[in-house]
């Protein structure tokens, strides 16, 4: 199992990017996958997250309506869309997969991680 994000790069506050999470040796599909992020010096934060099956998504209030997650099955790849990002969102993002046994992908102690990918936003 493993997992890799990648899209980060540097941005001015307002733009926008993706990120992808993309999977090998299991379906994202079968999965809860979670993006959290931690800045420099502050603790890892949980960003969003999305169910496996059906796919319900959940936001923290800090990103919702301007972050968005989605998964592409054909590519066993989850997306983070990144809009409107402000100097704050700087943070090395991770995603994250577990195989439940919850019922939603949000509070859970996720299995497996994959390396990072860095996020700047200059102001």
């Amino acid at each position: 199992v493993q997992l890799q994000a990648s899209g980060g790069g540097l941005v001015q506050a307002g733009g926008s990017l993706r990120l992808s999470c993309a999977a090998s040796g299991f379906l994202l599909d079968y999965f809860f996958i979670g993006w959290f992020r931690q800045a420099p010096g502050k603790e890892r934060e949980w960003v969003s997250c999305i169910n496996s099956g059906a796919g319900s998504t959940y936001y923290a209030d800090s990103v919702k309506g301007r972050f968005t997650i989605s998964r592409d099955n054909a590519k066993n790849t989850v997306y983070l869309q990144m809009n409107s990002l402000k100097p704050e969102d700087t943070a090395v993002y991770h995603c994250a997969a577990d195989g439940g046994p919850s019922s939603r992908c949000i509070n859970i102690s996720y299995e497996y991680w994959g390396r990072g990918t860095l996020v700047t936003v200059s102001s």
